[in-house]
């Protein structure tokens, strides 16, 4: 039994054997289908010609990916790690919105989470290197956190402030009617969407409106520099993280793989 399951996890948890590829090809395939069962019927016309159809093969993926699921608990080493892990996390949400359509109607449509699950295909294909570098954007964002908290609090307040003064500037008359709905004017066009739903008519009120929209485009840069100047600290101190065993050299380029001064192996980046 032992073997038996080492073998299907070299199968559903590696993809260097071409029966481990295959399956992560075809699991692929299977997820792709799913999501577009649920998103075609969502199509009034098409869910009152083939909604039976597509309600069957929503329970037939549903099943299967109940079974993969089980059996990936099963043929884990650690169960518990891997139903704590994203992918484990992704696997179950899949499959509860089926049986939460039992008693919660409409629930089922919550199935294109489903989605989320193609990103397998970064195994199927070896662009798991790939992965390092969505790590250190997600490292960069965590260690800004606190700043683009600071600016996004800021935003917030000059938000307000431009909602308060079109509600006095325009008034009830001209379609800002509180000071809510003035900020959700405000918020519209800081962040350069324009709705067009509301619109200030007064000279004063289409003054405010164009220093909302300037502001707004000066504020796209501000969390991107931020993220950016801090991805480019990490990738500096990435050149220092690795020393050469021989001569205890340190700078070296991120693709380098041999010491500038000796020409000894280096070891490896952690994102490599």
């Amino acid at each position: 039994m032992d073997t038996q399951r080492q073998r299907w996890r070299h199968i559903i948890f590696g993809t260097d054997t071409p029966a481990g590829q295959l399956f992560d090809q075809l699991l692929i395939i299977a997820i792709i289908a799913s999501v577009a069962a649920v998103m075609l019927d969502s199509v009034a016309g098409i869910h009152e010609r083939f909604g039976s159809w597509l309600y069957a093969a929503e329970w037939f993926f549903t099943i299967l990916f109940t079974l993969e699921y089980v059996v990936r608990l099963w043929v884990s080493e650690r169960p518990v790690r891997y139903a704590r892990s994203f992918f484990g996390v992704v696997d179950l949400l899949s499959v509860i919105p089926t049986y939460l359509s039992l008693f919660v109607p409409g629930s089922n449509y919550l199935l294109t989470i489903r989605a989320l699950r193609v990103l397998r295909v970064f195994r199927v294909m070896k662009l798991a290197k790939f992965m390092g570098e969505a790590n250190q954007l997600g490292l960069a964002l965590v260690r800004t956190r606190r700043k683009i908290a600071v600016f996004m609090f800021s935003v917030v307040v000059v938000i307000i402030i431009f909602g308060s003064l079109m509600y006095v500037v325009e008034g009830p008359h001209n379609g800002f009617t509180s000071i809510p709905r003035s900020i959700y004017w405000a918020v519209v066009t800081i962040t350069t969407v324009g709705y067009g739903d509301i619109s200030p008519q007064t000279p004063f009120g289409q003054f405010i409106a164009s220093l909302a929209m300037i502001t707004g485009y000066a504020i796209i840069a501000v969390p991107t520099g931020i993220v950016t100047a801090e991805i480019s600290a990490a990738r500096v101190a990435l050149r220092f993280q690795r020393e050469c065993t021989q001569c205890h050299h340190h700078d070296h380029d991120l693709d380098a793989r041999f010491c500038k001064q000796c020409g000894t192996v280096l070891p490896r980046l952690p994102m490599d």
